[in-house]
């Protein structure tokens, strides 16, 4: 397809210049006679692009144009049929009765028409046809699939796999076709769909493209089948022994990427089974020796990502990867290496230092990617004495890279800061000047947040890097950093020397900004006059600048002048509560309870809104789960995105809906780490419990707290099931998340039967118990038994046996759907027991000034024991054990202890989401005798006290 172009502007030119009413009207030309393919085929790629291009188009006017275009039907010529047919799928998602343009589409598809029309006329009918009417054309795709023709044999692979998501069951039925136009062989079908002798053999396409295809949609359907999936990728390594569905004769694949592809679903299906370890670690050396680059890279790359992998085991990964940076003559290959060991080097940078000689040839690299990720791993891996160098060369091209490789080099800096802190005046000149550069907001938070950090752990040049982040704000594009960087000063600034010389820096933005930024300043002033070093004579200077804020135009601005010179006037308590608190709410909990706060109509009536309820976060941690995310988005910067197969279909509860994606459960793939993230995941377990009827009930409760996953089957058995407890007030839901790994069974009416091995009558009673009522093979669901706590003095801890009952159910393997009229026999499964402990009722907040409170509470409320705890070999691993065990917050450095030999660590919490506690610990070690602990816990009532010394004993 062309058109002549003009002398005066070029194609692009004149395609941006389009305008959408005037290529509507032009469309009339396709209800013309005779039909005049070349100026049709350029109307269509203006359409085309104009979609591409965003512009929006009513239903209606869609409608009228795709209908216009089917005219073009009866023309013969190949190049705008093509146009055709991309035109149609792209208006098929805005247009309706879309349907009626299958007839049209089925007779392209059939054998005797041109190549070029049978595999766009199957893309093209697939994305516009209804699920419920794919088994009719299901012989169509079937054959298709087998084709000689590559092009057919791939519209139909793609066209199935994007057809799975929707039609799971019948695109299931094809795997024999699949698998044989993965192996390439010839399918004896008898007597053809469109004809042919019986004996006819249809010859199979053996391109390497419809290889790889067909290896994508056989992992898709057979994704939920472990042991299947498992056998498909020894078959194709030389470990393979002869398959059931596959023959070994044939078992080779030809294409590179499939290759690619079978080393990620090798990686995907056997790194979590610690069987299998010792083979797939046999596979990714064999495949690094492979002849093609990609797939040695790309298995070199896999035993990088491995979790436990050893020095020993990374050595050979490594020399494919210092291979490719010193022999390849291709950037990309040189590319695909650095990065791979540039993440590594985060984890292992002993493993990547025998590379560092190859890395330095890359820093003068004509890609400046690779001699970025080549400064930054070295700086990762090399000494001191190497700092001063590299950081002079990567000053030299930080102006010729992009913003996303300059944040990869902000956040190596930042990491670098804690490694070397004898070198932050090189550290805090190279940050300042790029911060003086041209660069996009993400970029110039990463290289504050370097600062920042700088500044935290290394004092010395903490008012070096404040002078620094005092000039940005001065010519600062970006209201968010402004904001951030006038909070640290606040924070920072009156702990200085000369604190006066920040006060200029931040009352010059409230002259000079706009609203969000004079806010924040009047807030960072407000800190400067409340801090307990401060004298009088600069509180009064504060002050008299928070006086002048008050005729502020905003009203924002005002409000928080007028507080803080109120809280100016009060004691020094007040001040630190009220201004210097850094504690926040757990915003997740907190939006949950202000939702459910207005969308009760009786609740103004109950009283005002409870912020006592609301756990709250210490800064400390908020920053720890930054820093987390910003590690987890650096990963995914440096190692790529992982490839995806379409997914099944969400988890059933046993209110038989299925949850939404994401939701906390055995299928979510990431566990929440740290209190913050608990917040969060206990909020969207709320939402959860809510949603079935027979807990609903239980939601005007609120939910004190929901305790980590538990396993009460290896992960390798037929049944596995994970336990949740969630607390409320007087109820306790045991959630159970149960999966079924038979592929020839389905269960029916799932539930667990719990049977307390202490005397509990009386104090919890069995109420709710909501069963699954249908489990497919590897489809997870979700039981529940819940119990009432009757007796609110009583917190009983107490171990209940565990049964999985079930009905079983024989089932066809390919589809999942049990044999009809098959009743079933009943069935149960020994689980592991768990237990209710009194860690289960404290609710894990941030208690701000727990100094204060810990004398506040005094003797009264105490209890104190001590604990020989022989079995730990280190405080760490004990301190761990003992703040799963209390449930509670552990202040800043609680868990991270600075010696070996003894320890001093401080939690807080709230008992039912109610009553306040403060426990202290003293542990010592001693090699032989383990930990010896002394745990002291206050509160307001000295019962919790002494129900929480027992959650240790």
């Amino acid at each position: 397809m062309s058109w002549k172009k003009d002398e005066d502007t070029d194609e692009l030119g004149a395609l941006m210049n389009l305008d959408h009413s005037m290529v509507l009207q032009e469309a009339r030309v396709f209800n013309e006679t005779p039909i005049r393919p070349r100026h049709s085929r350029l109307l269509l790629a203006k359409i085309i692009f104009l979609m591409y291009r965003g512009d929006t188009m009513p239903t209606t006017e869609a409608t009228n144009l795709f209908f216009s275009i089917t005219k073009l039907f009866q023309c013969k010529d190949m190049s705008l049929r093509q146009m055709v047919y991309l035109t149609i799928k792209e208006l098929s998602t805005v247009s309706e009765d879309v349907i009626m343009v299958t007839s049209s589409l089925m007779k392209d598809m059939q054998p005797k028409s041109e190549i070029t029309y049978r595999a766009n006329a199957i893309r093209a009918l697939c994305k516009i046809l209804d699920p419920s009417m794919l088994p009719g054309i299901e012989r169509f795709i079937k054959s298709a699939i087998v084709e000689k023709s590559p092009s057919i044999a791939s519209a139909a692979l793609v066209s199935s796999y994007h057809l799975f998501k929707d039609s799971k069951d019948v695109v299931r039925r094809w795997g024999n076709e699949v698998s044989e136009a993965l192996n390439g062989k010839s399918l004896n079908q008898g007597t053809s769909f469109f004809g042919g002798s019986a004996a006819q053999n249809q010859v199979v396409s053996n391109s390497k493209i419809v290889q790889y295809h067909a290896l994508g949609l056989m992992y898709a359907i057979r994704q939920h089948d472990r042991m299947a999936v498992l056998k498909m990728v020894q078959a194709f390594s030389s470990q393979g022994k002869t398959s059931s569905w596959i023959s070994s004769s044939n078992a080779a694949l030809r294409s590179d990427m499939a290759h690619v592809l079978l080393v990620r679903y090798a990686v995907r299906v056997m790194e979590n089974d610690p069987s299998l370890l010792p083979q797939l670690y046999t596979m990714l050396e064999e495949w690094m020796g492979h002849r093609s680059d990609m797939v040695s890279i790309e298995a070199a790359r896999a035993m990088c990502q491995l979790k436990e992998v050893t020095a020993k085991q990374l050595t050979p990964a490594v020399n494919v990867l210092q291979q490719a940076l010193s022999a390849s003559q291709k950037p990309t290959l040189r590319f695909a290496a650095i990065r791979t060991l540039n993440a590594l080097a985060r984890t292992h940078p002993e493993a990547v230092q025998p590379c560092n000689v190859d890395m330095e040839g890359l820093i003068t690299d004509s890609n400046r990617s690779v001699a970025t990720f080549a400064i930054t791993t070295l700086l990762k891996t090399g000494n001191e004495a190497s700092v001063d160098r590299l950081m002079k060369q990567m000053q030299g091209f930080m102006a010729e890279i992009s913003d996303e490789f300059k944040i990869i080099v902000a956040e190596a800096v930042r990491s670098l800061c804690r490694k070397f802190p004898g070198k932050h005046s090189v550290f805090l000149g190279f940050l300042s000047g790029v911060l003086r550069d041209e660069g996009g907001f993400e970029f110039k938070r990463a290289a504050i947040e370097a600062i920042v950090d700088l500044a935290k752990h290394v004092p010395e040049c903490k008012e070096a890097a404040l002078a620094h982040l005092c000039e940005f704000i001065e010519d600062c594009e970006f209201t968010k950093l402004s904001v951030r960087v006038l909070h640290f000063l606040g924070e920072e600034g009156p702990l200085t020397a000369r604190p006066t010389v920040y006060i200029r820096h931040i009352y010059n933005r409230v002259v000079l900004e706009n609203a969000v930024v004079r806010a924040a300043a009047v807030s960072a002033l407000a800190k400067f006059g409340s801090s307990p070093v401060a004298d009088a004579s600069l509180q009064q200077s504060v002050r008299v600048l928070l006086k002048r804020c008050l005729d502020d135009r905003d009203d924002e601005v005002r409000d928080r002048a007028a507080w803080a010179l109120r809280m100016s006037g009060g004691s020094q308590t007040t001040r630190d509560k009220y201004v210097r608190d850094d504690s926040t709410f757990a915003l997740a909990v907190l939006e949950r309870k202000l939702v459910e706060y207005c969308a009760d109509s009786s609740a103004s009536a109950k009283g005002s809104f409870n912020f006592e309820s609301i756990p709250r976060i210490s800064r400390a941690q908020e920053e720890e789960s930054r820093n987390r995310t910003r590690m987890e988005n650096m990963d995914a910067v440096l190692t790529g995105t992982t490839l995806s197969a379409p997914s099944g279909s969400g988890r059933k509860t046993g209110g038989g809906e299925s949850s939404a994606p994401g939701t906390p459960g055995m299928g979510s793939g990431t566990a929440a780490s740290g209190f913050m993230d608990s917040f969060e995941q206990q909020a969207q377990y709320a939402s959860k419990l809510n949603a079935i009827p027979e807990l609903a009930a239980f939601g005007e409760q609120p939910l004190v707290s929901s305790a980590k996953a538990v396993g009460l089957t290896e992960s390798e058995t037929e049944y596995v099931v994970r336990c949740i407890k969630h607390v409320y007030e007087s109820h306790i839901v045991f959630q159970f998340d149960i999966t079924n790994t038979i592929p020839e069974q389905v269960l029916a009416q799932v539930e667990v039967s719990m049977e307390p091995e202490e005397d509990i009558e009386g104090v919890l009673q069995p109420v709710v118990v909501v069963p699954i009522p249908e489990l497919k093979c590897d489809e997870p669901g979700t039981a529940y038994v819940a119990f009432e706590h009757t007796d609110p003095d009583t917190f009983p801890a107490v171990s209940f046996a565990c049964t999985l009952k079930f009905t079983v159910k024989e089932c066809d393997p390919a589809t999942g759907e049990p044999e009809e009229g098959d009743d079933g026999f009943e069935d149960e499964y020994s689980l592991e027991a768990t237990d209710i402990s009194a860690g289960d009722f404290m609710q894990a907040t941030y208690i701000p000034d727990s100094q204060a409170l810990w004398e506040a509470l005094g003797t009264n409320g105490e209890a104190i024991e001590t604990f020989a705890l022989a079995n730990f070999d280190s405080i760490e691993e004990c301190i761990t054990k003992v703040c799963d065990l209390l449930g509670m917050c552990p202040l800043e450095g609680a868990l991270k202890p600075k010696s070996k030999a003894a320890h001093q660590a401080v939690f807080t919490g709230r008992w039912l989401g109610r009553t306040r506690a403060v426990a202290r610990t003293r542990m010592t070690y001693q090699k032989g005798t383990g930990v010896t602990m002394e745990l002291a816990v206050r509160s307001e009532d000295h019962t919790v006290s002494e129900l929480v010394v027992s959650a240790i004993a």
